[in-house]
């Protein structure tokens, strides 16, 4: 028998997962995820000149890029979709947090950076497919592939690897314009392996989930996330 998980819950739990995952692979040094990589290349660009710029406040400056850039290809706004921005947000100060912490963990032996870079890559997996048994609007990375891939009829696993693929080149090309050519700042082997292999693990969790549990809402708050209001 299934057991109940709402889907409000579900929406917290991922946002934690998600920075989680994303501060255990920075953490390791072997590249962090392909999604974030454009955002955290940004960090580490400012962050020498301007010291408050967090990754967490490069996260939402770019993801408030992507989510206009959503609305212009799909020629729609949502009220919920603003939601976006603000989980955006909420997520850069739990991100920042998690990456405080994750100063003090151990990262000098092989072995430790390796556990670090698939727990994180578990964590972020986790977090994504949990975003997607929610209706309140994910970060503007999780609802750009749901949106796009839903008013297109592609299926979002696909789309999810490809939208992945597409991050880690304009990683690489971020890293290089910015750092110069052969300098790999954040965008190594465990980018690249993250985005071959991020979107089936996703569809593992997925499968999971909807294996062992019923998504329901807690609240009645759907219509305002799912409405068509222009």
């Amino acid at each position: 028998m299934k057991k109940r998980f709402s889907s409000e819950l579900a929406y917290c739990v991922a946002l934690i997962c998600l920075a989680i995952g994303v501060t255990l692979m920075e953490k390791s040094d072997f590249g962090v995820s392909m999604v974030v990589a454009p955002a955290y290349l940004l960090y580490r660009w400012l962050n020498p000149f301007w010291p408050v710029f967090s990754f967490g406040m490069a996260e939402y400056t770019l993801q408030a890029v992507l989510l206009l850039a959503m609305m212009i290809l799909l020629r729609r706004f949502r009220w919920g979709w603003l939601f976006s921005f603000l989980t955006a947000v909420v997520y850069g100060f739990i991100l920042d947090g998690f990456m405080a912490l994750g100063a003090f963990l151990p990262a000098y032996a092989y072995w430790q950076r390796f556990i670090w870079y698939f727990a994180g890559m578990l964590f972020c997996s986790a977090g994504v497919s949990l975003m997607f048994h929610t209706y309140i609007s994910p970060e503007v990375y999780e609802l750009f592939v749901k949106e796009v891939s839903s008013a297109f009829r592609c299926d979002i696993h696909k789309f999810k690897t490809g939208y992945d693929i597409v991050s880690c080149l304009t990683g690489l090309l971020m890293s290089f314009a910015i750092f110069g050519w052969g300098h790999f700042v954040g965008v190594r082997w465990g980018t690249i392996l993250c985005a071959l292999i991020n979107g089936f693990i996703i569809s593992l969790f997925s499968r999971f989930l909807e294996s062992r549990f019923d998504f329901y809402d807690l609240f009645r708050w759907r219509t305002f996330f799912t409405d068509d209001r222009k």
